[in-house]
């Protein structure tokens, strides 16, 4: 009779968790579509939202944007000059370029980008709103006719979007002119080569898997943070806890684009 009934709490709970899972995940889609109502909303972009809205875009852009660059710059110096001269040791020059544009461009940077601005911003934004949430803030201003969405949430989303795709595209351009610079050096009679790699590596179809991902990508660590912070209520009620089931749940999607990604440009 014990077992019958510990068996029987057992799979309650499991039941449980599980609900608590699937409306983990329905909290998200249903956020993910309130914020494109929201974003696609001329009433979103009164003069206060805006200018909330351009302040959050700076502080999680115009911080970090340097140092990643820097950071980005040397990863990519070292891993072009690793690349080039194994590939010379092989007699494999000629896909030396190749294998870089590949590697970094199109794989390294925009999940390094994303992950960047996930840990430096968006997931303390997410604890943000959860501790404003447990104060009472975001009713607050609902009490006072101000749409907590349109002026807390919605600034902290598109500022992670923009900044995610900012890196990431700065940091590809300066990755593609070091590993020129690299190779060439600061001569100008290796462009044309340089650019028929170059279009032939990004095929239309790479591109927009490239283009399609960055976007995934940016959009997975500025909505999933927001979402967990806004709906999970834990028992602890903890800030670390809440960082801590956004990444969870922000690594799982990541993962997912990551790996279509990889089908859709190698199979």
């Amino acid at each position: 009779m014990i077992s019958m009934v510990s068996w029987q709490g057992t799979l309650a709970g499991t039941g449980r968790a599980v609900l608590r899972w699937l409306a983990g995940w329905w909290h998200i889609v249903h956020f993910g579509a309130l914020l494109l109502v929201l974003v696609l909303s001329p009433s979103s972009y009164s003069r206060e939202n805006r200018l909330v809205l351009a302040r959050h875009i700076y502080l999680d852009t115009a911080p970090i944007l340097g140092g990643f660059t820097v950071l980005c710059a040397l990863v990519s110096l070292v891993l072009t000059r690793i690349v080039v001269v194994t590939a010379l040791s092989y007699g494999l020059s000629q896909y030396a370029l190749q294998l870089v544009i590949r590697v970094l461009v199109l794989e390294l940077i925009p999940l390094t980008a994303a992950l960047f601005v996930a840990l430096r911003c968006t997931l303390p934004n997410g604890a943000e709103l959860s501790q404003m949430r447990r104060r009472g803030e975001l009713e607050a201003l609902r009490r006072e006719g101000v749409d907590p969405m349109r002026r807390e949430v919605l600034p902290r989303v598109v500022a992670g979007v923009c900044s995610s795709v900012t890196l990431a595209a700065l940091s590809c351009v300066v990755a593609l002119a070091l590993a020129y610079l690299a190779v060439y050096g600061f001569v100008v009679s290796g462009l044309p080569g340089y650019t028929r790699m170059f279009g032939q590596v990004f095929s239309p179809a790479v591109s927009l898997i490239f283009v399609l991902k960055t976007l995934f990508f940016s959009l997975a660590v500025s909505l999933i943070p927001m979402a967990s912070g806004l709906y999970d209520k834990a028992d602890s009620g903890s800030r670390v806890s809440t960082e801590l089931r956004g990444l969870v749940r922000m690594f799982a999607v990541i993962l997912l684009i990551e790996v279509a990604s990889l089908v859709g440009n190698y199979y």
